[in-house]
């Protein structure tokens, strides 16, 4: 069993490096129209209305969102360098690359993840620090289990809470935050100012009637992808038939299949999920959803999970199954980074 699986995952490792010995034209496309997309409904502001504009800035700065968690995973070329200055511009303006790459790589320890502690990702919480919330902390993340209460509470709870979480490292001086917060600083200079005084949009209009919805709109994503469970392939997630989310998140809706093939390039993760399908179902549990219309219908207004962990802790992987570690270590190398190993 062990030898078929180290098998299976290094075949899947030696044909992710050779796709990436290239350069991934249609990511390098794909950054260019979605740069030119925001440049263009900006510069709109005073020609259409605000609302088509609203509209279609969110929807490039969702998927903004989505091509720099591509790029972070090592795309779309063998340069780091030349990668990392795609995926730098901070469009939505309150969380750094820098500081997006290194916590979701950390999230991609497979065995880690949904664990308070260990996954940076999780939306689960441990007695201890539920108990701290209070009352009216505890009403907050319970309304937030579901759909509804993600979309409308979690944009502003999440980033207030990053914000603050981010504050407390650059005043502990810790894991060189405070050079990549002066590095973002600098970077969202000419965003605002182009924003402000190119187009003439008002700041404010631009957090509100733009990046918190396209935060709401990530959040789609991210909401029904994992949950707490013993085995690990089944906390992953998959939603298919996701016409409009699918490019949107390039493929991440097949999230079970991103997960097990990290650094594979998202357009030709639909393939090898068909290819694959029948195997990432039954390993995660049936852990399946027939487009989000239909996470909508189920968790709308009905709590997705409990917010305390049910094991208190994710639990771990036997001794002996060697799988998520042979693939997070192949991510990391891949990656460039010694943040996930």
């Amino acid at each position: 069993m062990t030898v078929g699986i180290i098998g299976e995952t290094s075949e899947i490792r030696a044909k992710q490096s050779r796709v990436r010995q290239l350069i991934e034209w249609p990511t390098v496309l794909l950054a260019v129209f979605i740069y030119g997309l925001w440049l263009a409904i900006t510069l709109s502001y005073h020609i259409l209305p605000f609302w088509i504009v609203a509209i279609i800035g969110s929807v490039t700065l969702a998927w903004h969102g989505s091509l720099q968690h591509e790029i972070l995973h090592g795309h779309p070329t063998r340069w780091r360098g030349v990668n990392r200055a795609m995926g730098l511009v901070p469009l939505s303006l309150w969380i750094p690359y820098e500081r997006y790459r290194q916590s979701h790589l950390v999230h991609h320890i497979d065995q880690r993840i949904t664990d308070p502690f260990d996954d940076p990702e999780s939306y689960y919480w441990d007695a201890q620090a539920w108990d701290r919330l209070g009352v009216i902390g505890q009403a907050l993340v319970w309304a937030q289990t579901t759909l509804a209460g993600r979309l409308l509470i979690g944009p502003f709870w999440i980033i207030a809470h990053f914000l603050a979480s981010e504050a407390r490292l650059v005043i502990e001086g810790r894991d060189r935050v405070r050079a990549i917060w002066a590095e973002h600083l600098l970077l969202c200079a000419p965003v605002v100012l182009w924003v402000t005084l190119v187009c003439g949009m008002p700041f404010w209009l631009y957090l509100i009637g733009i990046v918190a919805p396209a935060t709401s709109l990530m959040l789609v994503r991210s909401f029904a992808e994992h949950r707490a469970a013993e085995g690990v392939e089944e906390r992953t997630a998959i939603v298919e038939n996701s016409w409009f989310f699918g490019p949107l998140f390039l493929f991440n809706n097949l999230h079970a299949a991103h997960h097990e093939a990290p650094t594979m390039p998202w357009y030709e993760i639909p393939s090898w999920y068909r290819e694959n399908r029948e195997r990432l179902i039954a390993a995660n549990g049936g852990h399946l959803y027939d487009t989000y219309f239909d996470v909508a219908r189920r968790y709308l207004f009905t709590p997705h999970h409990a917010p305390k962990h049910p094991f208190g802790r994710a639990p771990r992987r036997p001794a002996g199954d060697v799988r998520a570690g042979a693939k997070t270590a192949g991510l990391a190398s891949e990656a460039g980074t010694d943040q996930a190993g």
